[in-house]
Protein backbone atom coordinates (compact mmCIF):
# COMPACT_ATOMS: atom_id res chain seq x y z
CA UNK A 1 0.00 0.00 0.00
CA UNK A 2 1.12 3.11 -0.73
CA UNK A 3 0.56 7.25 0.95
CA UNK A 4 0.43 9.24 -1.91
CA UNK A 5 1.06 12.92 -1.42
CA UNK A 6 -0.10 15.53 -4.09
CA UNK A 7 1.44 15.65 -7.15
CA UNK A 8 2.36 11.59 -6.29
CA UNK A 9 1.85 8.53 -8.14
CA UNK A 10 1.87 4.56 -8.37
CA UNK A 11 1.47 1.78 -10.38
CA UNK A 12 -2.22 0.01 -10.36
CA UNK A 13 -2.51 -3.77 -11.08
CA UNK A 14 -5.14 -5.15 -13.21
CA UNK A 15 -8.19 -6.17 -12.03
CA UNK A 16 -11.49 -4.16 -10.87
CA UNK A 17 -10.95 -0.74 -8.60
CA UNK A 18 -12.89 0.21 -5.75
CA UNK A 19 -12.53 3.79 -4.35
CA UNK A 20 -14.21 5.33 -1.26
CA UNK A 21 -14.09 8.66 0.85
CA UNK A 22 -15.45 7.80 4.31
CA UNK A 23 -17.62 10.32 5.89
CA UNK A 24 -20.17 13.52 5.07
CA UNK A 25 -19.26 13.27 1.18
CA UNK A 26 -20.08 12.55 -2.22
CA UNK A 27 -17.73 10.99 -4.72
CA UNK A 28 -17.91 11.49 -8.79
CA UNK A 29 -15.60 10.63 -11.57
CA UNK A 30 -14.87 11.74 -15.11
CA UNK A 31 -13.95 9.79 -17.81
CA UNK A 32 -11.92 11.30 -20.51
CA UNK A 33 -9.15 10.45 -22.75
CA UNK A 34 -5.62 12.03 -22.89
CA UNK A 35 -7.10 15.41 -24.04
CA UNK A 36 -9.12 15.81 -20.98
CA UNK A 37 -12.21 16.12 -21.94
CA UNK A 38 -15.57 14.13 -21.87
CA UNK A 39 -16.92 12.65 -25.44
CA UNK A 40 -20.52 13.47 -23.92
CA UNK A 41 -22.73 14.31 -20.55
CA UNK A 42 -22.73 10.51 -19.57
CA UNK A 43 -18.77 10.40 -19.11
CA UNK A 44 -19.80 11.99 -16.30
CA UNK A 45 -20.95 9.33 -13.32
CA UNK A 46 -22.36 10.91 -10.15
CA UNK A 47 -25.18 10.59 -7.58
CA UNK A 48 -27.83 11.37 -10.41
CA UNK A 49 -25.83 9.38 -12.99
CA UNK A 50 -24.75 6.56 -11.20
CA UNK A 51 -23.09 4.80 -14.43
CA UNK A 52 -20.99 4.70 -17.26
CA UNK A 53 -19.62 1.88 -19.23
CA UNK A 54 -17.13 0.25 -16.90
CA UNK A 55 -17.73 2.46 -13.72
CA UNK A 56 -20.35 2.71 -11.26
CA UNK A 57 -21.21 4.56 -8.05
CA UNK A 58 -22.84 2.17 -5.57
CA UNK A 59 -23.29 3.16 -1.74
CA UNK A 60 -20.79 5.86 -1.90
CA UNK A 61 -18.05 3.75 -3.50
CA UNK A 62 -16.65 4.18 -7.12
CA UNK A 63 -16.22 0.62 -8.72
CA UNK A 64 -13.71 0.85 -12.01
CA UNK A 65 -13.99 -1.73 -14.26
CA UNK A 66 -11.33 -0.65 -17.04
CA UNK A 67 -11.43 -3.37 -19.64
CA UNK A 68 -14.87 -2.50 -20.35
CA UNK A 69 -14.89 1.27 -20.01
CA UNK A 70 -15.70 2.97 -23.34
CA UNK A 71 -13.26 2.88 -26.29
CA UNK A 72 -10.82 5.93 -26.15
CA UNK A 73 -11.32 6.23 -22.45
CA UNK A 74 -8.03 6.53 -20.82
CA UNK A 75 -8.31 8.82 -17.72
CA UNK A 76 -10.90 8.94 -14.80
CA UNK A 77 -10.48 12.37 -12.35
CA UNK A 78 -12.15 11.33 -8.73
CA UNK A 79 -14.23 14.06 -7.51
CA UNK A 80 -15.37 14.57 -3.91
CA UNK A 81 -17.98 16.93 -2.41
CA UNK A 82 -19.94 17.43 0.77
CA UNK A 83 -22.90 15.22 1.16
CA UNK A 84 -24.66 18.25 2.47
CA UNK A 85 -24.81 20.73 -0.85
CA UNK A 86 -24.59 24.16 1.58
CA UNK A 87 -21.29 23.16 3.46
CA UNK A 88 -17.96 23.88 2.79
CA UNK A 89 -15.13 21.24 2.82
CA UNK A 90 -13.09 22.95 5.00
CA UNK A 91 -15.95 22.98 7.92
CA UNK A 92 -15.18 19.00 7.86
CA UNK A 93 -12.53 17.03 7.94
CA UNK A 94 -9.98 16.13 5.53
CA UNK A 95 -11.52 13.35 2.94
CA UNK A 96 -8.94 10.31 2.54
CA UNK A 97 -9.36 8.54 -0.49
CA UNK A 98 -8.97 4.54 -0.62
CA UNK A 99 -8.31 2.83 -3.35
CA UNK A 100 -8.74 -0.84 -3.23
CA UNK A 101 -8.45 -4.16 -5.39
CA UNK A 102 -9.27 -7.57 -5.63
CA UNK A 103 -9.93 -9.37 -2.80
CA UNK A 104 -10.22 -5.97 -0.85
CA UNK A 105 -6.43 -5.37 -0.81
CA UNK A 106 -5.52 -1.74 0.20
CA UNK A 107 -3.48 -0.11 -2.64
CA UNK A 108 -3.26 3.80 -2.25
CA UNK A 109 -4.71 5.79 0.56
CA UNK A 110 -4.65 9.93 0.11
CA UNK A 111 -5.37 12.78 2.47
CA UNK A 112 -5.09 16.28 0.83
CA UNK A 113 -4.28 19.36 2.70
CA UNK A 114 -6.57 20.99 4.48
CA UNK A 115 -9.36 22.57 2.04
CA UNK A 116 -10.54 26.34 2.46
CA UNK A 117 -12.98 27.79 0.36
CA UNK A 118 -13.47 25.29 -1.59
CA UNK A 119 -16.77 23.35 -2.22
CA UNK A 120 -15.09 20.44 -4.37
CA UNK A 121 -11.67 19.02 -4.72
CA UNK A 122 -10.17 16.38 -7.32
CA UNK A 123 -8.59 13.89 -5.64
CA UNK A 124 -6.63 11.80 -8.02
CA UNK A 125 -6.52 10.93 -11.62
CA UNK A 126 -6.47 7.29 -12.77
CA UNK A 127 -4.89 7.52 -15.90
CA UNK A 128 -3.28 4.90 -18.51
CA UNK A 129 0.37 5.27 -19.92
CA UNK A 130 1.14 2.33 -23.08
CA UNK A 131 0.03 -0.76 -21.09
CA UNK A 132 -0.12 0.26 -17.30
CA UNK A 133 -2.28 2.15 -15.03
CA UNK A 134 -1.39 4.92 -12.35
CA UNK A 135 -3.55 6.74 -10.26
CA UNK A 136 -1.84 10.15 -9.38
CA UNK A 137 -2.80 12.38 -6.20
CA UNK A 138 -4.25 15.48 -6.69
CA UNK A 139 -6.16 17.67 -4.26
CA UNK A 140 -7.09 20.25 -6.15
CA UNK A 141 -9.93 22.27 -5.03
CA UNK A 142 -12.68 24.19 -6.96
CA UNK A 143 -15.00 26.65 -5.30
CA UNK A 144 -18.01 26.00 -7.67
CA UNK A 145 -19.17 23.19 -6.80
CA UNK A 146 -19.60 20.50 -9.22
CA UNK A 147 -20.89 22.32 -12.54
CA UNK A 148 -17.69 24.16 -12.32
CA UNK A 149 -15.79 20.92 -12.20
CA UNK A 150 -18.10 19.35 -15.10
CA UNK A 151 -17.89 22.17 -17.32
CA UNK A 152 -14.41 23.01 -17.24
CA UNK A 153 -14.50 18.81 -18.32
CA UNK A 154 -16.52 19.82 -21.27
CA UNK A 155 -19.75 18.58 -19.25
CA UNK A 156 -22.63 20.71 -21.14
CA UNK A 157 -24.20 22.69 -18.36
CA UNK A 158 -26.95 24.47 -19.55
CA UNK A 159 -29.36 25.94 -16.98
CA UNK A 160 -31.83 28.04 -19.94
CA UNK A 161 -34.45 26.02 -18.79
CA UNK A 162 -34.86 24.52 -22.14
CA UNK A 163 -33.36 21.15 -21.07
CA UNK A 164 -32.99 19.80 -17.69
CA UNK A 165 -29.07 20.12 -16.81
CA UNK A 166 -27.35 16.43 -16.56
CA UNK A 167 -25.58 18.00 -13.37
CA UNK A 168 -26.46 20.00 -10.64
CA UNK A 169 -26.43 23.77 -11.78
CA UNK A 170 -23.65 26.14 -10.70
CA UNK A 171 -24.12 28.56 -7.88
CA UNK A 172 -26.53 31.39 -7.93
CA UNK A 173 -23.67 34.35 -9.25
CA UNK A 174 -23.22 31.94 -12.21
CA UNK A 175 -26.20 30.59 -13.64
CA UNK A 176 -25.56 32.66 -16.85
CA UNK A 177 -22.32 30.34 -17.84
CA UNK A 178 -23.70 27.80 -19.90
CA UNK A 179 -21.27 27.90 -22.73
CA UNK A 180 -18.16 26.50 -22.25
CA UNK A 181 -14.40 27.87 -21.53
CA UNK A 182 -13.35 26.09 -24.50
CA UNK A 183 -15.98 26.98 -26.63
CA UNK A 184 -15.21 30.74 -25.99
CA UNK A 185 -11.54 30.26 -26.27
CA UNK A 186 -12.11 28.55 -29.47
CA UNK A 187 -14.36 31.04 -30.93
CA UNK A 188 -11.42 33.74 -30.56
CA UNK A 189 -9.07 31.38 -32.10
CA UNK A 190 -11.17 30.36 -35.27
CA UNK A 191 -11.40 34.28 -35.84
CA UNK A 192 -8.29 35.03 -36.09
CA UNK A 193 -7.43 31.99 -38.19
CA UNK A 194 -5.46 29.97 -36.05
CA UNK A 195 -6.36 25.84 -34.71
CA UNK A 196 -8.44 25.15 -31.27
CA UNK A 197 -7.11 24.33 -28.35
CA UNK A 198 -8.20 21.22 -25.94
CA UNK A 199 -8.69 21.94 -22.37
CA UNK A 200 -6.20 20.03 -20.32
CA UNK A 201 -7.40 18.67 -17.00
CA UNK A 202 -3.69 18.93 -15.13
CA UNK A 203 -3.23 22.67 -16.92
CA UNK A 204 -6.21 23.49 -15.26
CA UNK A 205 -5.91 22.17 -11.82
CA UNK A 206 -2.46 23.69 -11.56
CA UNK A 207 -4.22 26.52 -12.67
CA UNK A 208 -7.03 26.02 -9.90
CA UNK A 209 -4.59 25.73 -7.14
CA UNK A 210 -2.81 28.65 -8.14
CA UNK A 211 -5.54 30.84 -8.43
CA UNK A 212 -6.66 29.54 -4.94
CA UNK A 213 -3.11 30.57 -3.32
CA UNK A 214 -3.92 33.80 -5.15
CA UNK A 215 -7.06 34.09 -3.72
CA UNK A 216 -5.50 33.65 0.05
CA UNK A 217 -2.60 36.20 -0.77
CA UNK A 218 -5.11 38.76 -2.02
CA UNK A 219 -2.23 39.74 -4.80
CA UNK A 220 -1.71 38.77 -8.76
CA UNK A 221 1.41 36.72 -8.22
CA UNK A 222 3.39 33.75 -9.89
CA UNK A 223 4.71 32.39 -6.40
CA UNK A 224 2.64 31.67 -3.32
CA UNK A 225 4.43 32.48 0.19
CA UNK A 226 6.08 29.60 0.17
CA UNK A 227 8.10 29.86 -3.32
CA UNK A 228 6.35 27.48 -5.33
CA UNK A 229 5.87 29.09 -9.18
CA UNK A 230 2.60 28.11 -10.64
CA UNK A 231 4.83 26.43 -12.91
CA UNK A 232 6.10 24.11 -10.66
CA UNK A 233 2.20 23.66 -9.99
CA UNK A 234 2.20 22.43 -13.65
CA UNK A 235 4.89 19.81 -13.60
CA UNK A 236 4.09 18.79 -10.13
CA UNK A 237 0.56 17.54 -12.22
CA UNK A 238 2.39 15.60 -14.62
CA UNK A 239 2.04 18.55 -17.13
CA UNK A 240 5.65 18.65 -19.34
CA UNK A 241 5.71 21.55 -21.28
CA UNK A 242 7.79 22.77 -24.35
CA UNK A 243 6.44 26.26 -24.14
CA UNK A 244 3.98 28.36 -21.41
CA UNK A 245 2.41 31.33 -21.20
CA UNK A 246 0.52 32.36 -18.14
CA UNK A 247 -2.44 35.11 -17.65
CA UNK A 248 -3.20 36.56 -13.90
CA UNK A 249 -5.67 38.85 -13.28
CA UNK A 250 -8.68 39.80 -11.71
CA UNK A 251 -12.03 41.60 -12.11
CA UNK A 252 -13.34 39.87 -14.87
CA UNK A 253 -17.06 38.00 -13.37
CA UNK A 254 -17.23 35.21 -16.03
CA UNK A 255 -15.43 33.49 -18.66
CA UNK A 256 -16.67 35.67 -21.54
CA UNK A 257 -15.69 38.67 -19.75
CA UNK A 258 -12.18 37.08 -18.80
CA UNK A 259 -11.77 36.04 -22.68
CA UNK A 260 -13.16 39.35 -23.86
CA UNK A 261 -10.37 41.54 -21.33
CA UNK A 262 -7.53 39.10 -22.73
CA UNK A 263 -8.85 39.83 -26.39
CA UNK A 264 -8.49 43.52 -25.64
CA UNK A 265 -5.46 43.55 -23.88
CA UNK A 266 -2.05 43.04 -26.40
CA UNK A 267 0.04 41.42 -23.91
CA UNK A 268 -3.15 38.86 -22.69
CA UNK A 269 -4.30 38.49 -26.24
CA UNK A 270 -0.84 36.85 -27.31
CA UNK A 271 -0.94 33.27 -25.75
CA UNK A 272 -5.01 33.04 -26.53
CA UNK A 273 -4.20 33.75 -29.98
CA UNK A 274 -1.03 31.77 -30.63
CA UNK A 275 -0.92 29.09 -32.66
CA UNK A 276 2.21 27.18 -30.97
CA UNK A 277 -0.10 26.72 -28.58
CA UNK A 278 -2.30 23.29 -28.31
CA UNK A 279 -3.51 22.73 -24.51
CA UNK A 280 -4.68 25.27 -21.44
CA UNK A 281 -6.74 25.30 -18.28
CA UNK A 282 -8.38 28.47 -16.89
CA UNK A 283 -9.56 28.57 -13.45
CA UNK A 284 -11.15 31.43 -11.35
CA UNK A 285 -12.21 31.96 -7.39
CA UNK A 286 -14.19 34.61 -5.44
CA UNK A 287 -11.65 36.66 -3.08
CA UNK A 288 -11.94 37.68 0.15
CA UNK A 289 -14.27 40.76 -0.43
CA UNK A 290 -17.70 40.69 -2.55
CA UNK A 291 -17.25 41.09 -6.34
CA UNK A 292 -13.51 40.01 -6.11
CA UNK A 293 -13.23 37.28 -8.97
CA UNK A 294 -9.43 35.64 -9.08
CA UNK A 295 -8.42 34.51 -12.43
CA UNK A 296 -5.28 31.77 -13.40
CA UNK A 297 -5.21 30.92 -17.16
CA UNK A 298 -2.29 28.49 -18.68
CA UNK A 299 -1.64 28.17 -21.94
CA UNK A 300 0.94 25.56 -23.22
CA UNK A 301 2.63 23.07 -26.01
CA UNK A 302 3.30 20.23 -24.49
CA UNK A 303 6.94 18.83 -24.48
CA UNK A 304 8.11 16.33 -27.06
CA UNK A 305 11.54 14.82 -28.66
CA UNK A 306 10.69 16.45 -31.96
CA UNK A 307 9.94 19.79 -30.39
CA UNK A 308 12.93 19.89 -28.12
CA UNK A 309 15.50 19.12 -31.82
CA UNK A 310 13.10 21.94 -33.21
CA UNK A 311 13.87 24.56 -30.38
CA UNK A 312 17.72 22.93 -30.22
CA UNK A 313 17.97 24.01 -33.51
CA UNK A 314 16.54 27.23 -33.84
CA UNK A 315 18.60 28.50 -30.76
CA UNK A 316 21.70 27.13 -32.69
CA UNK A 317 20.38 28.85 -36.22
CA UNK A 318 20.11 32.06 -34.39
CA UNK A 319 23.17 31.68 -32.38
CA UNK A 320 25.07 31.22 -35.82
CA UNK A 321 23.46 34.01 -37.38
CA UNK A 322 25.03 36.32 -34.70
CA UNK A 323 28.35 34.93 -35.77
CA UNK A 324 27.49 35.52 -38.76
CA UNK A 325 27.17 39.40 -38.64
CA UNK A 326 30.69 39.13 -36.61
CA UNK A 327 32.13 36.84 -39.38
CA UNK A 328 32.85 34.32 -37.66
CA UNK A 329 32.37 30.39 -38.82
CA UNK A 330 29.26 28.73 -37.63
CA UNK A 331 29.30 26.54 -34.59
CA UNK A 332 28.91 22.65 -35.31
CA UNK A 333 25.80 20.40 -33.25
CA UNK A 334 27.82 18.20 -31.03
CA UNK A 335 25.53 15.57 -29.68
CA UNK A 336 27.71 14.91 -26.55
CA UNK A 337 27.64 18.78 -25.77
CA UNK A 338 23.68 18.57 -26.22
CA UNK A 339 23.51 16.08 -23.82
CA UNK A 340 25.68 17.29 -21.10
CA UNK A 341 23.44 21.05 -21.60
CA UNK A 342 20.49 18.77 -21.26
CA UNK A 343 21.38 17.51 -18.17
CA UNK A 344 22.11 20.42 -16.58
CA UNK A 345 19.19 22.52 -17.69
CA UNK A 346 17.00 19.31 -16.32
CA UNK A 347 19.14 19.32 -13.15
CA UNK A 348 18.71 23.20 -12.38
CA UNK A 349 14.91 22.38 -12.57
CA UNK A 350 14.75 19.11 -10.77
CA UNK A 351 16.98 20.63 -7.58
CA UNK A 352 15.97 23.97 -7.71
CA UNK A 353 19.20 26.03 -8.51
CA UNK A 354 20.41 28.58 -11.27
CA UNK A 355 24.31 28.30 -11.64
CA UNK A 356 27.07 27.49 -13.76
CA UNK A 357 28.10 25.13 -10.70
CA UNK A 358 26.27 21.90 -9.61
CA UNK A 359 25.46 21.73 -5.77
CA UNK A 360 28.45 18.91 -5.59
CA UNK A 361 30.70 21.75 -7.09
CA UNK A 362 30.91 20.59 -10.84
CA UNK A 363 31.76 22.73 -13.48
CA UNK A 364 30.39 22.88 -17.06
CA UNK A 365 34.11 20.95 -18.19
CA UNK A 366 32.90 18.16 -15.66
CA UNK A 367 29.67 17.76 -17.47
CA UNK A 368 31.23 18.17 -20.66
CA UNK A 369 33.94 15.27 -19.35
CA UNK A 370 31.40 12.77 -18.18
CA UNK A 371 29.18 13.10 -21.57
CA UNK A 372 32.22 11.67 -23.45
CA UNK A 373 33.35 15.33 -24.70
CA UNK A 374 36.97 15.29 -25.91
CA UNK A 375 37.13 19.71 -26.75
CA UNK A 376 40.20 21.24 -25.53
CA UNK A 377 38.09 23.91 -24.29
CA UNK A 378 34.51 24.53 -23.03
CA UNK A 379 32.27 27.73 -22.26
CA UNK A 380 28.46 27.91 -21.16
CA UNK A 381 25.54 30.41 -21.04
CA UNK A 382 22.99 29.82 -19.15
CA UNK A 383 19.59 31.26 -18.64
CA UNK A 384 16.09 31.24 -17.18
CA UNK A 385 12.56 32.61 -17.79
CA UNK A 386 12.77 33.50 -21.58
CA UNK A 387 9.76 31.94 -23.38
CA UNK A 388 11.36 31.28 -26.74
CA UNK A 389 14.90 30.63 -28.85
CA UNK A 390 14.95 34.32 -30.15
CA UNK A 391 14.14 35.56 -26.44
CA UNK A 392 17.01 33.81 -24.71
CA UNK A 393 19.29 34.34 -27.66
CA UNK A 394 18.75 37.67 -27.36
CA UNK A 395 19.25 37.98 -24.34
CA UNK A 396 22.50 36.55 -24.09
CA UNK A 397 23.20 38.92 -26.83
CA UNK A 398 22.95 41.81 -24.62
CA UNK A 399 25.15 40.22 -21.93
CA UNK A 400 28.51 40.69 -22.64
CA UNK A 401 29.86 37.84 -20.99
CA UNK A 402 27.67 35.62 -23.15
CA UNK A 403 27.87 37.72 -25.87
CA UNK A 404 31.80 36.56 -26.09
CA UNK A 405 30.58 33.21 -25.90
CA UNK A 406 28.49 33.41 -28.61
CA UNK A 407 31.26 35.23 -30.63
CA UNK A 408 34.61 33.45 -29.15
CA UNK A 409 36.46 32.96 -32.22
CA UNK A 410 37.69 29.92 -31.26
CA UNK A 411 34.85 27.90 -30.66
CA UNK A 412 33.88 25.30 -33.07
CA UNK A 413 30.78 23.32 -31.84
CA UNK A 414 27.31 23.80 -30.15
CA UNK A 415 24.88 21.84 -27.67
CA UNK A 416 21.58 23.47 -26.43
CA UNK A 417 19.53 22.41 -23.12
CA UNK A 418 16.27 23.24 -22.19
CA UNK A 419 14.04 22.35 -19.76
CA UNK A 420 10.48 23.54 -18.70
CA UNK A 421 9.59 24.03 -14.95
CA UNK A 422 11.06 25.07 -11.69
CA UNK A 423 10.51 28.60 -9.90
CA UNK A 424 11.20 30.28 -13.26
CA UNK A 425 9.65 28.38 -15.80
CA UNK A 426 12.53 27.67 -18.50
CA UNK A 427 15.91 26.58 -18.24
CA UNK A 428 18.56 27.00 -20.95
CA UNK A 429 21.98 25.81 -21.60
CA UNK A 430 24.25 26.76 -24.36
CA UNK A 431 27.72 24.48 -24.51
CA UNK A 432 30.23 25.62 -26.47
CA UNK A 433 33.49 23.28 -27.12
CA UNK A 434 36.82 23.90 -29.40
CA UNK A 435 38.00 21.55 -31.53
CA UNK A 436 40.88 19.49 -29.89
Amino acid sequence: MSELVPGGNQILPGGTLSIEVPGPYDLSVLITGDHGKVDGDGDFVFYNQPSAPGTRLRAGTIVVDRPRLRAGASRLTVVVSPADPGARLGRLPPPTMRITGAGGSLLARFTPPQPEHETVLLLAEIYRRGAEWKVRALGQGYADGLAGVARDFGVDVSDDGATPPAVPPPRPAADHLHVSTAGIVNSQRARAGVPPMTPDTRLAAAAQAHVTTMVRQGVLTAEGPDGRSIFQEVTLRGYTYLSIAENLMSGPRTPAEFVEYCVNDEQARRPLLDAAFSDFGIAHAAGAHPGDVYWTALWARPFTAQGLARTASEVISLTNAERAEARLRPLAADPRLASAAQAHSADMVARGFYSHTSPEGGEPWDRAAAAGCTHRGIGENIACGQRSPAEVVQGWMNSPGHRANILKPDFTHIGIGFVGGGRRATYWTQLFGMSA
